[in-house]
């Protein structure tokens, strides 16, 4: 499942749109837009904006990826199909969301560019933060797991994918501002505390499983 979900994002214009929004809106509030995010206008030598700007991108990237998971497999019948193979629905459901978040993170490996410029271009050359970069990377990997089991959960609700789409921002936002931005937050100073990345994990594992308990009790009317 986790092959067929990956080849299908890129044998299909998904893939190449969603990571080039996402790099095109992240290099436009770096670089081109004035603003808190702007590296330029700052005038120091970091990349904070990349992370402080991404959260609110991925609450609506994650749903926009996962909220065709399930939508057209039960639209068109193909769902059914899928369950009578001697499978685990905890496998399929776990391949797919694996796959999405494969996207996801082939999507962030552009970023280390805009690290490497920012490096090049301070005085002296090099003089970063690279501990405080590594961390918040990492909190950005987390969080966009998190996020895209939460999407993957709003996904199993309706067959609809515009109520996905919307349950899933909404759920990532609320989630965001209330549980996961203080954990986030602690990770971009650069300190790896277990007790971030276990919240982190509990959410998106806790999401995963409702997802695939939702999705075999809606099935099975």
């Amino acid at each position: 499942m986790y092959c067929k979900e990956l080849r299908y994002y890129f044998s299909s214009p998904i893939a190449y749109i969603v990571i080039g929004l996402y790099q095109l809106a992240v290099s436009l509030f770096l670089w081109v837009i004035p603003g808190q995010w702007n590296i330029i206008d700052s005038g120091y030598a970091q990349v904070d904006g990349l992370f402080l700007l991404s959260p609110w991108l991925m609450m609506l990237l994650c749903p926009a990826l996962t909220m065709r998971l399930l939508s057209e497999e039960r639209q068109s019948g193909i769902w059914d199909l899928i369950r009578t193979k001697p499978v685990p629905l905890a496998r399929i459901m776990l391949g797919k969301y694996l796959a999405a978040w494969t996207l996801v993170l082939i999507g962030l490996l552009p970023c280390f560019v805009h690290y490497f410029v920012v490096a090049y271009m301070a005085e002296p050359m090099g003089n970063l933060d690279s501990g405080a970069f590594i961390g918040s990377f990492i909190g950005l990997i987390l969080l966009s797991g998190t996020f895209m089991a939460v999407g993957l959960l709003c996904a199993t609700v309706s067959k609809s994918q515009i109520v996905c789409f919307i349950l899933g921002a909404l759920s990532c936002f609320i989630l965001y501002w209330v549980v996961l931005q203080e954990h986030y937050s602690a990770l971009s100073r650069g300190v790896i505390d277990l007790l971030d990345v276990v919240c982190f994990v509990t959410v998106a594992v806790l999401a995963i499983g409702s997802a695939v308990v939702t999705i075999d009790r809606l099935t099975r009317k």
